[in-house]
């Protein structure tokens, strides 16, 4: 290369420390209000909202009625297309009794995970900001409407045990019968599975407000 091409080439580039190009200003410019209003929305709007966790927690006990009714509707359909009579399913579970209760389980699971995800996922879209707090929300929700129908069916009886009838949440034991290790282990589990599926639940609602916010800035 020459010399006259390369002062060419060096009269061309910027000089050091020299100010960017006006849509470069404009662009960082506009990159850092959109962040400080989302900032100062998220300590406005932000934390936990109890409101948008009812509706999320709503969605997660019907979600789960409908999951429970169509497994209970599969296993139906399945034993009716093998011929099986109800006697023989019968002898059939019990021999597998080990089998069919590791099976339970983990449709119990997979329900709840599924159940607590649609819920925090309406909690999140709802609330818009810290997602994870919104799924904990919802999970807190359905521990608390858990205590009071076992109080109240500890005192008042059986037949207000509501979320027996529902099969939404895992019920905490009020008596000698339910009161087992297993019972025990096995609510403790399900809680565990429903406040995963609602934390991230809320993380997915709260990312799609994200996703505007980035098309708003034009990113």
């Amino acid at each position: 290369m020459s010399t006259e091409n390369r002062d060419r080439d060096a009269a061309n580039l910027p000089a050091r420390g020299a100010t960017p190009p006006a849509e470069a200003q404009v662009s960082d410019s506009g990159h850092t209000l959109h962040h400080d209003v989302l900032q100062r929305e998220k300590a406005e709007f932000g934390g936990f909202k109890f409101g948008s966790a009812f509706f999320g927690w709503l969605t997660a006990t019907g979600t789960a009625v409908l999951l429970t009714a169509l497994v209970a509707a599969t296993g139906t359909w399945v034993g009716a297309s093998t011929g099986t009579a109800p006697e023989e399913a019968a002898e059939t579970a019990t021999r597998n009794a080990g089998t069919a209760s590791i099976l339970g389980a983990v449709l119990l699971g997979i329900v709840l995970l599924v159940s607590y995800f649609a819920g925090g996922y309406v909690a999140g879209r709802m609330a818009r900001f810290s997602g994870a707090k919104q799924g904990i929300a919802v999970w807190i929700w359905a521990i608390a409407i858990a205590v009071v129908v076992a109080i109240v069916t500890a005192v008042a009886g059986s037949q207000w045990d509501l979320l027996g009838n529902l099969d939404s949440f895992p019920r905490i034991p009020v008596d000698p019968e339910a009161a087992t290790t297993t019972g025990i282990l096995t609510a403790i589990g399900a809680a565990v599975v429903a406040l995963i599926g609602a934390i991230l639940g809320g993380l997915a609602g709260m990312r799609y407000h994200r996703k505007i916010d980035r098309v708003g800035l034009g990113r």
